[in-house]
């Protein structure tokens, strides 16, 4: 029996953007539903009854909640196509460390650190990756409101950014993002 995947989502999210992307890494088919975030459909009011918010990934009739979750959830579930996370324990601990304190924190932030690696997960897009790099998209909103340069406080981002847009899953996303945008905002 094939799978169904369903994705409740808003299209700027970036919180979605991040299921939408793990699920592009994966190579998964999906059905994407736009919901309205002033008029909640039932399914989401049913599918999250706790927090009535997006993302929501309906998996077989399941629903699990929450970004960073449903990201995981991807990961462990499809584990044979392009695994997010690391395979060691500690590793994968600390990848979730990280992505709750972007989460949590400021995303600019974390990155003023040094990147030894192409990704945060080593040579190839991880979990981590997969909870930043959906900030991006917002780039210039946060340079023109809050009147400062993102490449010249935080060049090693820029940089990351550029090669996070080199894999086909971002490019499309961002694409799609965009575009999406030009359209609502004239």
């Amino acid at each position: 029996m094939a799978d169904e995947i369903i994705l409740l989502d808003f299209w700027p999210s970036m919180f979605g953007m991040r299921v939408r992307l793990a699920l592009a890494e994966k190579g998964l088919k999906y059905e994407y539903r736009e919901e309205d975030l002033w008029n909640k459909s039932p399914l989401l009011l049913e599918m999250n009854p706790v927090h009535k918010k997006i993302p929501v990934l309906i998996h077989n009739g399941k629903p699990i909640c929450e970004s960073l979750i449903i990201v995981q959830y991807i990961d462990e579930v499809w584990c044979d196509k392009s695994p997010l996370l690391p395979s060691d324990p500690y590793q994968r601990a600390q990848a979730r460390f990280w992505a709750d304190y972007i989460d949590k924190k400021s995303a600019l932030s974390f990155w003023k650190e040094s990147l030894e690696k192409p990704y945060f997960g080593g040579e190839k897009i991880g979990f981590v990756d997969v909870a930043l790099v959906t900030f991006s998209c917002w780039f210039y909103a946060y340079e023109t409101f809050g009147n400062f340069s993102i490449e010249a406080e935080c060049p090693k981002l820029i940089a990351w950014t550029k090669r996070c847009m080199e894999r086909r899953a971002c490019r499309l996303l961002w694409k799609i993002h965009t575009r999406s945008m030009a359209l609502s905002w004239g």
